[in-house]
């Protein structure tokens, strides 16, 4: 099992920045892939960012392109989210995942195996 727990949500105003950070545990060897996905109220968990474990390769939604980076430190298990410019409409609760095997399309949340709480992230206008 992998233990997933994100930090670093909080209330900023538009065009602020925040970074989210996800610390991994337990089985972290296991791990081939962490992401985030973010869920309005009423709405669906949507995809934000990707990356895998080797080789770094990062995936990102149309919306955040540009303005939000994924990044891993392996040696701290940990993943990162450095959101800038944000817009009311990146308001959410924002989910950490990971996979624990080669997944090839890691937009779905069917591809990830183990997910953190969650932390709440509010921008106003």
């Amino acid at each position: 099992q992998v233990q997933l727990v994100e930090s670093g949500g909080g209330l900023v105003q538009a065009g602020g920045s925040l970074r989210l950070s996800c610390a991994a545990s337990g089985r972290t060897f296991s791990i081939s892939a962490m992401g985030w996905f973010r869920q309005a109220p009423g709405k669906e968990r949507e995809f934000v960012a990707a990356i895998r474990w080797v080789g770094s390769n990062t995936f990102y939604a149309d919306s955040v392109k540009g303005r939000f980076t994924i990044s891993r430190e392996n040696a701290k298990n940990t993943v990162y989210l450095q959101m800038n410019s944000l817009k009311p409409e990146d308001t959410a609760l924002y989910y950490c995942a990971a996979s624990r095997e080669y997944r090839y399309n890691l937009y779905r949340r069917e591809s990830y195996d183990y997910w953190g709480q969650g932390t709440q992230v509010t921008v106003s206008s």
